[in-house]
């Protein structure tokens, strides 16, 4: 188990760094000059030249990656050119919005997706089952920002269900809270609940149909216990894996639905970069966003072996 753990942290390790270099080429590569912008259109040359030197722009690149590094491990990731606020103080701002829509999403992606999923294996070939893949296969079919919109103008606007723009942290209100992320929520989890269906209903079938399983229903055990006993526990491996991969995507891909619901998480602060190209704001984000991947998938390894004991692991699995 030791040697699996720093096998799987060294590997993240590395990941991490080429991460990091990528996400630095990628801002580099990006059109338009931060210290013109920071500058201003009419600035002459040698203004631009002297915010250069300030930003640390003139420098070569290997300096510049090198100071990049140096600064993020020690908790320093610059300052925005656009309003000089400390970048790790406006993630700190934005990052928790994001992580509780993310969970949220998770929480009814595998809520629906699992019941789905079980629905789907139990009455195979009957009308629950085309009924459940009908409902799978428009969820993924249907963009977000276009089932965002239609949800704000019909569920928001005309109903009034829910609000449509707004935020109230869970963790001050949780009842008023979870009422503003529940539509955003539902949004960016129907397409990663259709995942998770696919998946269980996949996983759920094979071990239904398997020898081991007849021969229990043959020795008397009841139906309902089969499901849960083999069919639920023999797809959390599959389940896990989906969860933990989904959950990275979530959070980077909460952008769209950040925007059309005006919340005030890192997807937002993300396309604000962007556009007033912030450089130092937009590469700690998506350096952010990296690393809470690849430790989500370092946890979702190592969650194999505390779900399923036959996973035997020295280093890689056999």
């Amino acid at each position: 188990m030791l040697r699996f753990l720093l096998h799987r942290l060294w590997q993240s390790a590395v990941t991490l760094v080429l991460a990091s270099i990528v996400v630095f080429a990628g801002v580099r590569a990006l059109p338009g000059d931060p210290a013109t912008t920071m500058a201003g259109e009419q600035a002459d040359p040698a203004q631009i030249a002297a915010v250069r030197a300030q930003l640390g722009l003139d420098r070569a690149l290997p300096v510049q990656y090198w100071e990049f590094v140096r600064h993020a491990a020690t908790g320093d990731l610059g300052k925005s050119i656009r309003t000089g606020t400390p970048v790790r103080s406006m993630i700190r701002e934005t990052l928790p919005v994001t992580v509780q829509l993310a969970i949220y999403a998770m929480l009814i992606a595998v809520l629906a997706g699992v019941l789905g999923g079980v629905l789907a294996a139990v009455f195979r070939g009957r009308w629950p089952e085309w009924l459940v893949n009908g409902v799978s296969l428009t969820a993924l079919s249907v963009p977000t920002f276009w089932l965002g919109i239609l949800a704000v103008v019909y569920l928001s606007v005309h109903l009034g269900w829910f609000p449509a723009s707004g935020y109230v942290s869970p963790l001050e209100n949780p009842i008023r809270g979870l009422y503003f992320l529940t539509l955003p929520a539902l949004i960016l989890g129907m397409a990663h609940a259709a995942v998770v269906q696919r998946q269980t209903r996949s996983s759920m079938v094979e071990t239904l149909t398997a020898d081991f399983v007849r021969t229990a229903r043959a020795k008397g055990l009841g139906r309902g216990a089969v499901i849960v006993r083999f069919g639920l526990r023999n797809s959390l491996i599959v389940v896990t894996t989906i969860v933990g991969l989904q959950l990275g995507v979530l959070i980077a891909g909460a952008v769209v639905t950040e925007r059309i619901f005006s919340l005030p998480g890192i997807g937002k602060l993300t396309l604000d970069s962007v556009f007033t190209r912030d450089y130092p704001v937009l590469q700690a984000v998506v350096l952010v966003i990296a690393t809470a991947y690849i430790l989500i998938n370092l946890l979702v390894d190592v969650l194999y072996t505390v779900i399923d004991p036959r996973v035997r692991v020295s280093g890689r699995a056999r």
